[in-house]
């Protein structure tokens, strides 16, 4: 080996070192529209910058819309944004790049960069739509995954083989807070499909029309805080994600005090039990199930139980320190155990020479 390869050896583990690697997200441009998967990425990034390491933000044109609209000018300004296009990137082998599963034409592309690679897994339903036939993630470079649950874990692991987790489960915001004036009778509506939305609410009105008087609001192209104080109007939510991965809505809900009507979604997320919700297994039930809780809750008659249920529940995803910890210690251990490969090449190459 020489001495000019021991010399970019050993300039990338003072990097790792220093903390100077670059941490490259890859990201979906929502053109200015909310996502929960958009913004877990975002904290992930602001997390690892406020420890010293060296988050970049990866978009795929110049153009890029950004965040601030919707998630707050800070995680523009703060972290460092750069375009795939158009801008010949610096990756070096100590670097580490992080791709979302739906992005798997980019991982295909990127299969012989030196850096360290990781996919994250947010929506295992998108795992295979952008992979050919029979592909893996390991047979692509991409042998670790960061992922959202046990629940997401098992299953991804089930038809990805080879392949090393390390979850990180998302955190609901602070601007969340529990309901201090009486709700108004407005439900909040939150679905994957938005024809879904104007279903539910047509199907509702025209079955039961003395109910006409109740609001459905549809939480789409809000700002995460108009999302919260629109939230913090309503009695009840409405939530239907057959695929989701994880399910923050329910979540956000339950954190301001808002029971929820959810249909379950196929993969059943860890934080769900029968009593901290109005759970059903068919969508077409929904109208009649939001009917009988509107008169309950005209009535006053909702289970205490359910809020009892909704608070020990939600303990768990509040701590923004305890996910900043995480996600600090597990970047941390795959820099450090990269850092130890590399210190025993450079042992190796020294000892040859």
């Amino acid at each position: 080996m020489n001495e000019e390869q021991i010399t970019k050896l050993e300039r990338s583990i003072q990097n790792m070192k220093d903390k100077s690697s670059r941490i490259y997200f890859v990201v979906q441009d929502t053109k200015g529209n909310a996502k929960a998967s958009i913004k877990y990425i975002y904290q992930m990034a602001m997390a690892l910058k406020s420890d010293g390491y060296n988050p970049i933000i990866l978009h795929e044109k110049p153009d890029y819309f950004g965040v601030s609209d919707w998630l707050g000018e800070k995680y523009m300004t703060d972290l460092t944004h750069k375009s795939i296009e158009g801008n010949n990137l610096e990756i070096s082998p100590d670097d580490l790049i992080i791709i979302p599963e739906i992005f798997g034409f980019v991982m295909d592309q990127i299969t012989k960069l030196p850096c360290g690679k990781i996919v994250l897994c947010q929506a295992y339903d998108h795992i295979f739509e952008t992979l050919q036939p029979g592909q893996t993630w390991s047979q692509l470079g991409f042998n670790k995954c960061i992922i959202t649950s046990e629940k997401q874990k098992e299953y991804v692991n089930s038809v990805m083989r080879n392949v090393s987790f390390s979850i990180i489960e998302p955190v609901i915001s602070e601007v969340f807070e529990k309901q201090e004036l009486p709700p108004k009778t407005i439900i909040s509506i939150h679905t994957r499909e938005h024809r879904d939305t104007v279903n539910l609410i047509k199907t509702f009105y025209s079955k039961f029309p003395q109910y006409r008087w109740i609001t459905f609001r549809d939480m789409r192209g809000l700002s995460e805080v108009e999302f919260a104080n629109a939230m913090k109007e309503s009695f009840v939510s409405v939530w239907v994600d057959p695929t989701s991965g994880f399910g923050t809505f329910p979540l956000e809900s339950m954190k301001m005090g808002i029971p929820v009507i959810g249909l379950t979604p196929n993969l059943v997320p860890e934080w769900m039990n029968e009593d901290n919700g109005i759970w059903i297994n068919n969508v077409n039930m929904l109208p009649d199930v939001i009917a009988d809780v509107i008169q309950n809750w005209l009535e006053d008659n909702l289970n205490p139980e359910l809020y009892n249920e909704m608070e020990k529940t939600i303990t768990k995803y509040t701590d923004v320190t305890n996910f900043n910890d995480v996600v600090i210690k597990i970047f941390s251990e795959m820099i450090n155990n990269r850092l130890k490969n590399f210190e025993d090449q450079l042992s190796k190459f020294i000892t040859t020479e």
